[in-house]
């Protein structure tokens, strides 16, 4: 197959994959990669094939031709190849939580030499590295991930990458509890789909309306998180999306458990272990577990609740990801409590504490815990992040966290 019929077949099963008709565009690039001589065209739909799994929730096999298309882009010899390849493999690997793996290979990014495709590639780059660093709870790296990949998309005029960036950082917002901020950012992503996404993939919209829809939830606007969430669960099973399938039977679980509906709300939860089971998201099963364990916490069935915690626990030991481990491990410390037993109290207390030291999770001008509720914050532009009302009594202008830092031993 040469290079004109290769790019005919690529271009058919990209027109294939556009109008719904997945398998059968993955038939098509499938032959081009058995038949095709041409490298670049082998690089290029290799590329097709990690898009297409990835959306479909494949993982696993999304990994699989990103190795083979890291191979393929070492015999091109070309930097540009190289890097989008290696960009590939941190997605696949952030998408199976694989979180250190995607942060080392996002980073072999960065240190290629400079390349055609790193303006282009940049700001997606880190905006993985954010994700994955967010997915490991270090929240101010992820901080600083999404701030840099932000400024890649405005000085490239990137309006799909700060989309997708709005969205990871209405997530950001939602895990440290400035709710205000977890509905702006998905907000301004939806606006951005209405403005300049006609000619955009329906995920985008998608996208948007689920981060809306967590967020409204975690405000208590039951009724709009669940339009929101019902919008985004009809483009998902439109386009077979089963990852945003998965999020959003979570999302409608959280919203009838706080309605208080526990008989709808169990279903849900277990469609969304199911396909989260299936897909290998992990940290998406630590989440269902969550729900559960309150679930049962509600209906004064612990026994039932500490199983769900201790489940995922394990799994959430697994991914690396200490905001889940905090919170279970605040829910077995309240059992605990009410059961009286108190070894196991201490324990969970202790581990709690050291969760939060661990993540650097509190105010440094108050000393308080952020995440704990409901909080307006600003983030300095080192990325420290503080209780908005601390930063306007105290009159800050410089970060006294990074000041604390830099002093040395024997002169504090």
């Amino acid at each position: 197959m040469g290079q004109d019929q290769t790019k005919q077949q690529i271009e058919k099963g990209l027109q294939l994959y556009q109008s719904n008709q997945t398998e059968k565009a993955l038939q098509v690039w499938m032959k081009v990669l058995e038949k095709g001589s041409d490298l670049v065209g082998r690089f290029r739909v290799l590329g097709c094939l990690v898009t297409a799994h990835s959306e479909m929730g494949r993982y696993k096999e999304m990994l699989k031709f990103a190795v083979v298309q890291i191979d393929t882009a070492r015999g091109l010899e070309d930097a540009d190849f190289l890097l989008e390849s290696y960009l590939n493999l941190a997605r696949s690997n952030e998408k199976l939580c694989e979180f250190h793996k995607t942060i080392s290979y996002c980073k072999t990014c960065l240190g290629l030499p400079g390349t055609r495709a790193g303006a282009q590639l940049g700001g997606q780059v880190s905006l993985s590295m954010g994700n994955a660093f967010l997915g490991l709870s270090l929240f101010q790296k992820a901080l600083e991930s999404f701030e840099k990949a932000l400024r890649y998309a405005h000085n490239n005029d990137d309006t799909m990458l700060e989309c997708r960036v709005c969205c990871s950082l209405g997530s950001f917002y939602a895990q440290v509890k400035d709710y205000e901020k977890a509905l702006f950012f998905p907000c301004k992503a939806a606006e951005l789909v209405n403005d300049y996404g006609k000619g955009w993939s329906l995920k985008y919209r998608a996208m948007s309306q689920y981060h809306m829809a967590v967020a409204y939830r975690l405000l208590g606007h039951l009724g709009s998180a669940m339009e929101c969430c019902e919008e985004s669960m009809k483009i998902a099973l439109q386009h077979g999306d089963r990852p945003l399938q998965a999020l959003c039977l979570l999302c409608f679980a959280d919203i009838h458990r706080s309605r208080g509906d526990l008989e709808t709300a169990f279903p849900r939860y277990d469609s969304a272990m199911s396909i989260m089971t299936e897909i290998g998201n992990r940290l998406g099963q630590v989440h269902v577990l969550l729900g559960v364990a309150k679930c049962w916490m509600a209906r004064k069935v612990q026994d039932k609740a500490l199983e769900a915690i201790e489940k995922a626990q394990d799994l959430a030991e697994e991914v690396g990801n200490k905001l889940s481990q905090l919170k279970l491990h605040c829910l077995s410390e309240s059992i605990y409590r009410s059961k009286g037993l108190q070894r196991e109290l201490r324990t969970h207390v202790v581990r709690f504490h050291e969760c939060v030291e661990e993540i650097e999770l509190y105010c440094g001008l108050c000393g308080e815990s952020i995440g704990e509720r409901n909080s307006r914050l600003q983030a300095l532009p080192c990325s420290h992040i503080f209780h908005l009302r601390c930063l306007q009594n105290n009159g800050t202008r410089s970060c006294p966290n990074c000041r604390r830092s830099s002093m040395k031993p024997g002169f504090v």
